[in-house]
C-alpha cells in the first residue's frame, strides 16, 4: 500500500498547520503533467500534535472546507503519513524470489522494527541493482507503519466524504516531487528537506535512487514558538510574522535576531543528520540541498543552510515543470509552492501503485 497505474489519484497532505490538496493530470508519453486544480486550508494547532490526530472533528471540518472550495470532484486520495510511528530499513537478505520473500517478510520485520508486528502495515520492495552485503545477497526497503495512526488518518478522509485509496510516505512523496520537476544527475548527490510544521523530512539521493531516510523533529513551530515568547503575541500573528508579514508589536529589527537564531537551530539539527548519513555511508558527501515546506521561505533560512553547508541549498518548487489550468489562481499555485512538495509527489500516483 505505501509503494501502492491507472487512475489518477487527488494528493493530499494532512500536515500538522495546513491541508494541502493538488489535483494532477499526467500528460502521457513522459509530458509530464497538468495542474488541475489546488487548495490549501489552515488547520487549528490543536487539531494534530506531533503527527496524532487530536480532536479529528477540527480536521475533517477543514478537509470538507478544502475540498469544498474548489469544488473537487475526485473521490480516491494518496495520504502520506510520517514521524515516530512510520520505520523505514534497507535491508539485506539472501537472494530469494518474491514468493518467498512474501513469505518470510513478516518474520524478517521483527527483528528491524521496534513494534509489535501484529499493530503495523508492513510493506517492502526488492532494491534492483544494489548489495550491501557482497555476492549472494539483495537489499529490501522495507516500510513499517502503526495501524493505528493509518486508521486514524484514512478516517477523517473518510468522514469528509473521500477515500484513501493509497497510503505512500513522506519522504517517497517528496522525492517524487523533486524526481518530477528537476534533471537528475547519476552522480550528483542530493539531499531533501520538507520543512514541516513539527517534523522535517529528510531524503539523501544519489542521482535516482534514495539511500538515506530520517524524519526529524524539528519544525516551522520552533519559530512560531520563540516569536511568542520573546514579542508576545499570539499563534496566528506569530505565524504572520514568521511569513514576514507586518503585525503591530514585532518590528522587523526585533524579529530578525529571532528569526536568527531559529535558522541556526534548524540547520544545526539537519546537519546532526546529514553527519551521520556521512558517518554511516563512507565515500559520500552531500552536494546540493533542495529545502521545502513552509518554513523556506522564513528569512535567511536557505541563505544560513548554504553558509553552513558551503554547497547550493535551494528551494524546491513542486511546480517547476508542472503546466497550470486556467482555473488555478496565480495567487494559489505561489501560496503552495513552498508547501505541496508532498502534496504533488502524491498526486503523480496512480490507483494500483506499489
Amino acid at each position: 500500500m505505501f509503494f501502492s497505474r491507472n487512475k489518477s489519484l487527488l494528493g493530499l497532505d494532512i500536515g500538522s498547520s495546513c491541508i494541502k490538496v493538488v489535483e494532477l493530470k499526467d500528460l502521457g508519453k513522459g509530458k509530464g503533467f497538468h495542474l488541475v486544480n489546488a487548495s490549501l486550508e489552515p488547520l487549528s494547532p490543536e487539531a494534530i500534535v506531533d503527527g496524532a490526530i487530536m480532536d479529528s472533528g477540527l480536521v475533517v471540518e477543514a478537509l470538507q472546507r478544502c475540498f469544498g472550495a474548489k469544488r473537487i470532484k475526485t473521490s480516491d486520495c494518496a495520504i502520506a503519513l510520517s514521524g515516530h510511528s512510520v520505520i523505514i530499513k534497507r535491508i539485506s537478505l539472501p537472494v530469494m524470489s518474491e514468493e518467498e520473500l512474501a513469505e518470510s517478510i513478516q518474520w524478517e520485520a521483527e527483528q528491524y522494527i521496534p513494534f509489535d508486528v501484529e499493530d503495523v502495515n508492513i510493506a517492502y520492495q526488492i532494491l534492483k541493482g544494489t548489495h550491501l552485503a557482497g555476492d549472494g545477497n539483495m537489499d529490501v526497503l522495507l516500510v513499517a507503519a502503526k495501524k493505528d495512526k493509518i486508521n486514524d488518518y484514512t478516517a477523517v478522509v473518510g468522514q469528509a466524504g473521500k477515500n484513501a485509496a493509497l497510503v505512500d510516505v513522506d519522504v517517497f512523496a517528496l522525492q517524487n516531487a523533486f524526481e518530477m520537476n528537476y534533471e537528475i544527475d547519476s552522480g550528483q548527490t542530493c539531499a531533501l528537506a520538507n520543512i514541516g510544521a513539527n517534523v522535517t523530512n529528510v531524503s539523501v539521493l544519489k542521482g535516482s535512487s534514495s539511500i538515506f531516510w530520517r524524519d526529524i523533529s524539528v519544525g516551522g513551530n520552533q519559530y512560531n514558538d520563540a516569536i511568542r515568547k520573546e514579542l508576545n503575541l499570539s499563534f496566528e500573528q506569530s505565524e504572520r510574522v514568521k511569513r514576514g508579514e507586518d503585525v503591530e508589536g514585532a518590528a522587523t529589527e526585533t524579529v530578525a535576531p529571532i528569526l536568527s537564531s531559529v535558522n541556526d537551530y534548524v540547520g544545526a539539527e539537519i546537519q546532526k543528520t546529514l553527519d551521520f548519513f556521512k558517518n554511516t555511508t563512507p565515500g559520500e558527501s552531500i552536494d546540493r540541498i533542495c529545502v521545502s515546506g513552509g518554513a523556506s521561505r522564513v528569512l535567511g533560512l536557505l541563505e544560513s543552510l548554504g553558509e553552513r553547508f558551503g554547497i547550493p541549498v535551494e528551494r524546491l518548487d513542486p511546480f517547476r515543470r508542472v503546466t497550470v489550468g486556467k482555473d488555478v489562481p496565480s495567487e494559489t499555485v505561489e501560496e503552495l509552492s513552498s508547501c505541496a512538495a508532498v502534496a504533488v509527489g502524491l498526486a503523480s500516483r496512480k490507483v494500483g501503485d506499489r
